[in-house]
């Protein structure tokens, strides 16, 4: 496995096809998913990459980049036993000039969910996906499906900038007691990780409901806790990730929960079921 740290080193041709998984390290087994699906994809002889960038112009809250895990040696160790091929590891100061002033931007699919509430997000995982995709020139790249928003906007970049990069998805993964995989659960109070699992409970006891009034109520309801804060709960179409009027069309129920400071997502895709309004 080689393990750069500069761009000029991605320059040095590799075996295809190349497929990219871009992480911001703490990796756990969700990543290792991803890393599992890009291995398929390349076969036993192209090349499975991982870049590990916590990326600081998505970060809306100083403290939530500041408390971020970094632990580069276990996730090196980690990319070792999967097999990757090559290791992209670069500090701030290697992606982004200091007086840089040129940012991607997407307007529609980024106006609900995380990008209502938080302004900017979206235009740092843009920018610094398309700067990934530059410089690696893969054949594809792997998101998970926990980020349905994520997904749904470098697919959409990538359209419409026409980017010669396919998108691969990656399902979500859960631990045993339904909550989903994410390198923040390990900032959780031992009460809060207890308690965490009734976002996939709620997500799930309110799909079964026939009205989009009635699905958002019962998954306020059985996500709220003393412990946790909503973020957003939305039901939004699954292609525009505008709000679902009714349900004659697949939806997605989504939401974002806070613990103190540690912000937890999750959501759940519904198929069409009729026309019920709301």
């Amino acid at each position: 496995m080689q393990i750069v740290s500069g761009p000029a080193a991605l320059r040095t041709p590799r075996p295809r096809p190349l497929v990219l998984v871009p992480t911001m390290g703490a990796l756990h087994e969700g990543h290792l998913s991803l890393i599992r699906i890009a291995r398929q994809a390349a076969g036993t002889h192209g090349t499975v990459a991982v870049s590990i960038f916590v990326n600081p112009i998505q970060f809306d809250r100083p403290g939530d980049l500041a408390a971020y895990p970094r632990p580069l040696d276990a996730d090196l160790e980690l990319c070792r036993r999967e097999g990757v091929d090559l290791v992209f590891t670069p500090d701030v100061d290697a992606l982004y000039h200091p007086d840089r002033s040129v940012t991607v931007t997407e307007s529609s699919l980024s106006a609900t969910l995380c990008g209502a509430t938080r302004p900017g997000h979206f235009d740092g995982v843009c920018t610094v996906v398309l700067k990934l995709f530059l410089l690696f020139q893969p054949d594809a790249a792997v998101f998970g499906e926990k980020d349905y928003q994520q997904l749904a906007i470098i697919r959409r970049m990538v359209r419409d900038l026409d980017v010669p990069v396919e998108i691969l998805a990656g399902p979500t993964l859960r631990e045993a007691d339904g909550l989903a995989m994410s390198s923040r659960n390990t900032r959780l109070t031992p009460s809060q990780r207890a308690d965490a699992p009734r976002l996939r409970r709620g997500l799930l006891e309110a799909s079964q409901l026939p009205e989009t009034a009635a699905i958002l109520s019962r998954a306020r309801a059985e996500i709220s806790s003393p412990l946790n804060r909503i973020d957003y709960l939305e039901l939004v179409d699954s292609e525009t990730l505008r709000p679902a009027i009714d349900l004659s069309r697949p939806t997605v129920l989504a939401t974002a929960v806070f613990y103190d400071e540690v912000r937890l997502i999750d959501n759940l895709a519904i198929p069409a079921k009729g026309s019920g309004a709301a």
